[in-house]
């Protein structure tokens, strides 16, 4: 992105705030709140209003553009807790206007989740203008890549907010690397590399010339690696009074249940998924490095050189984005792990039981999940950069409801359907210049037998 001039001047600021293209710009990079603070600052102190206009007018412009970004958890932000809250929100939103969704908007389904589900219910009254809301949606579905599917299409700020709910409850997806699909099928660029002895970058290599002297050619090599749009299928079985009766309830029902079985399920297959019909998880990613258990060490035992020896594995240039992701059951071993010194030594990551426990081991955040393996086996603990795993996301959502799988419980059942696929994007482990231990962004720590 260009560099922004920070303003002086409120005109500056107007010309700023009414380009709506840098207004993007900036909200994507996360920088949007950052410069009206340096506006502020640099010609605050010589009008006292300025501060208050200032505000009001980032607030307006902010709220225009998530508006007609359809982005309700970023208006919601602003509403609640400002430009600062809503400018997070929006670093983070999953909105995609080129997504086959964009194209049905939320007012003409109620404005929310719950009016969408009532629409598509099978009790609800059959007017014209329903009826061709229903039409409407399944035409929609059908120019998603897979109309022998059915099912309605749901608008990309309905999809969007329910993803951006599951991101708070998933491990691999908020860290990992999105590729919108536009196709059921997308083949994404990889180099082709395996060794840094020589050259870097699968093929790259540098000289030193001297004046007029002959340039070696030299090319990488690149390789693809196919991202497929997967089904991944989830039901929620919704009462029929809580769907009749109450539009407040069922829209929290949905939005409580559905984000987290979607985190959940998509968050176990990139984990340890095995790439048949299904995203391949980083667990069985081509690019792993297992280290290996210290000579004599216990079973089901963590140790503080295991440690250091999987950190000391992790790529340089990932060091900065790594995060260990364990098992529940490993939190034992982490919170009693000492460091032998001489005949003495002393605990490394608890040092006492009055506060909680540290939120990271090096430097480096701690995410404890049940979908890593069980203390003792290969994967227990692992220390990932999530930026070289791909999450290829087919942007469209579909869902049907259905009487009859649970009519003597009187109840409908809704069926979603989101199509993904997840893989590492390293396809082997990197040799270092050094020509020491090779190097990964994905590190577990092998069975203590």
């Amino acid at each position: 992105m260009a560099k922004i001039v920070i303003p002086t001047e409120s005109a500056q600021l107007e010309e700023l705030l009414g380009d709506q293209s840098k207004v993007q710009n900036l909200m994507a990079e996360g920088q949007f709140s950052d410069v009206v603070k340096a506006y502020a600052k640099s010609v605050g102190q010589s009008d006292d209003s300025i501060g208050r206009q200032v505000k009001e007018e980032t607030q307006r412009v902010l709220a225009e553009y998530l508006r007609e970004n359809e982005n309700e958890a970023g208006l919601k932000a602003l509403k609640e807790g400002g430009v600062d809250a809503a400018t997070r929100t929006g670093d983070k939103s999953v909105y995609n206007a080129k997504a086959v969704g964009s194209s049905l908007k939320a007012a003409d389904f109620g404005g929310d989740m719950a009016g969408f589900l009532n629409t598509i219910w099978h009790n609800t009254d059959r007017t014209d203008a329903v009826n061709a809301k229903r039409q409407t949606l399944r035409n929609a579905a059908a120019s998603s890549g897979e109309p022998a599917g059915g099912g309605f299409l749901v608008p990309e700020a309905f999809r969007a907010e329910l993803l951006q709910l599951s991101l708070e409850r998933g491990v691999v997806r908020p860290r990992a690397r999105i590729v919108p699909m536009e196709t059921s099928r997308v083949l994404y660029p990889t180099v082709d590399s395996t060794s840094n002895a020589s050259n870097v970058f699968g093929g790259i290599q540098a000289y030193w010339t001297p004046e007029s002297g002959t340039m070696t050619d030299v090319a990488a090599t690149f390789g693809r690696i196919a991202l497929e749009a997967w089904k991944l299928t989830a039901f929620a079985n919704v009462p029929n009074e809580l769907i009749s009766d109450s539009a407040v309830s069922f829209e929290a029902f949905i939005r409580s249940t559905f984000p987290e079985a979607l985190a959940w399920f998509e968050d176990d297959a990139f984990i340890r998924g095995n790439g048949a019909g299904m995203p391949k998880g980083f667990l069985n990613a081509d690019a792993a490095v297992t280290v290996a258990a210290e000579a004599g060490q216990a079973t089901a035992t963590i140790v503080w050189e295991n440690i250091v020896k999987m950190y000391s594995r992790m790529l340089p240039q990932s060091l900065s984005s790594a995060v260990w992701v364990v098992s529940p059951d490993v939190f034992p071993e982490l919170a009693t792990m000492a460091l032998s010194v001489g005949t003495g030594g002393g605990p490394i990551w608890l040092n006492n039981g009055v506060g909680g426990p540290p939120a990271t081991i090096l430097g480096r955040p701690v995410v404890i999940s049940e979908k890593v393996n069980t203390l003792g086996t290969a994967g227990d603990i692992n220390f990932v950069d999530f930026s070289y795993y791909l999450i290829g996301d087919r942007q469209a959502l579909t869902v049907e409801s259905s009487p009859h799988y649970r009519f003597q419980n009187g109840e409908t059942s809704f069926k979603f359907v989101s199509r993904v696929d997840g893989r590492p994007w390293l396809q082997s482990a990197i040799t270092p210049r050094n020509s020491g231990p090779t190097l990964s962004p994905f590190i577990k720590l092998a069975t203590r037998p």
